[in-house]
């Protein structure tokens, strides 16, 4: 964690299968957020669902990247149940990413900081836009870009990292999917001089382009589920995977304690 990032009081973060996530809610990780915005502070949050948990776990290279993460939130209620199961706590709610960027874009307005958008493709970013603006009216977006579904060049990142710090942008919103948002993220700490925020679907779903679970399979953890029967085609082996896993996880580690 670069120096920078310590003048801010991140929240505590409690070990999940030796996965670090932060003990926090929405208002403080706002506000958090908010306030590495108004001082130029290079900072990477994460909303960790149970995908982004189990290849934590798994994958080395991306495991490196979540520890220098300034704040890693407990985005699905599983997440969330596992955090206070093994270490004691009493979150009452996740800190689900979608909510989070509404969250952080209310303050935005309110304190005239602008935002940048990177991720998604061209069309979901004009239907993200449109309804931003319906929902925050005095919203000030620098930016929005859609980059290329190959692995940038060195140069090329390093050019997005100057478009996005000359914009006059004060936080950045990823939206690329695990692991890529991530790793994007991590890499660029210390060169994007801004929060930078891993949101996932976030964009989607603002943009009205996928529909979000019903509040109650949400609350229960059965958003995988929802999610599933909306993209069978494309999740199925994710969900069989990764749920697993983590049950799996979740058994070793009781049987531990």
């Amino acid at each position: 964690m670069s120096t920078e990032s310590q003048t801010l009081n991140w929240p505590e973060r409690c070990p999940v299968f030796g996965i670090g996530v932060s003990v926090t809610d929405y208002n403080e990780a706002s506000n958090l957020v908010i306030s590495a915005a108004k001082n130029r502070i290079s900072s990477c949050v994460d909303a960790m669902n149970v995908h982004v948990l189990v290849t934590a776990v798994k994958d080395k290279e991306f495991n490196t990247a979540i520890v220098g993460f300034d704040m890693v939130c407990p985005d699905g209620q599983p997440v969330r149940w596992a955090l206070n199961k093994f270490n004691r706590k009493k979150i009452t709610e996740r800190v689900y990413g979608p909510t989070l960027t509404l969250h952080v874009l209310k303050k935005a307005e309110k304190e005239g900081l602008s935002v940048y958008f990177y991720g998604s493709k061209e069309s979901v970013l004009n239907a993200l836009k449109k309804k931003l603006m319906e929902k925050f009216p005095d919203l000030r977006i620098a930016g929005m870009e859609s980059p290329p579904f190959r692995k940038l060049t060195f140069e090329e990142e390093n050019e997005t990292a100057d478009r996005i710090n000359n914009s006059g942008a004060s936080i950045l919103f990823i939206g690329l999917g695990c692991p890529k948002q991530e790793l994007y993220a991590s890499r660029n700490k210390g060169k994007i001089m801004m929060p930078m925020l891993c949101v996932g679907a976030a964009f989607d779903f603002h943009a009205g382009m996928l529909m979000q679970a019903p509040s109650w399979m949400q609350k229960h953890g059965l958003e995988w589920l929802f999610r599933f029967c909306m993209e069978p085609g494309r999740l199925w082996k994710r969900y069989l995977v990764t749920n697993t896993t983590f049950l799996l996880l979740c058994v070793k580690q009781l049987r531990k304690k």
